[in-house]
């Protein structure tokens, strides 16, 4: 078995070599690849079955990675990040620095702040956004835990992250806010 540390260096060498990676988030296991590179974001809508016209969400490990990928973060961003205590997702107007296809028509892009040890550390030592999309074919059940990823998932992606793996679940998605202009906050998925 190889250490948390061997673990991310791993990952993080699929991840610059533009591979797809399977890995536990601050949620459900995800599926993940580099955010800024077009043809691992194109792999990732391959092997999830899934318009390329859905937007998917990236993981950063801090409030200050979200700076480089949105023109503009509004203050209350920065206090709802730190005010909730379940993981929460983002959406952001502006989007910049990433692929094309994770964003939305409008331009958008949903980010989560990850305080998961694993997948902080990853996004910290990738120093990049990582895309975070749930491991499953589009239109099936997320997995709650990754005994219950199928294998078709496992065998499309190029790493399987070792840490997590005999956990039992129980995790959720995140909650889901999309800021709009004026400080107005839409609620997505509680």
């Amino acid at each position: 078995m190889k250490t948390i540390q061997e673990d991310i260096e791993q990952a993080c060498t699929v991840l610059q070599r533009g591979g797809v990676i399977l890995y536990p988030t601050d949620t459900i296991w995800g599926i993940g690849c580099d955010a800024t590179n077009s043809e691992a974001v194109k792999r990732v809508y391959e092997i999830k079955r899934r318009a390329d016209n859905k937007a998917m969400i990236v993981l950063a490990d801090s409030m200050t990675k979200v700076d480089f990928y949105v023109e503009e973060v509004p203050d209350i961003a920065y206090d709802l990040s730190d005010l909730s205590e379940k993981p929460l997702t983002i959406i952001y107007s502006g989007a910049r620095n990433l692929a094309p296809e994770l964003l939305g028509e409008d331009g958008s892009v949903g980010i989560r702040v990850t305080r998961e040890h694993f997948s902080q550390a990853l996004c910290r030592r990738f120093r990049k956004a990582i895309v975070s999309t749930s491991a499953n074919v589009s239109g099936e059940a997320s997995p709650m835990s990754f005994a219950e990823i199928s294998d078709e998932i496992k065998q499309a992606v190029d790493y399987i992250v070792e840490a997590r793996q005999q956990e039992a679940g129980g995790n959720t998605p995140s909650s889901i806010i999309k800021l709009g202009a004026g400080g107005l906050v839409k609620v997505i998925r509680e």
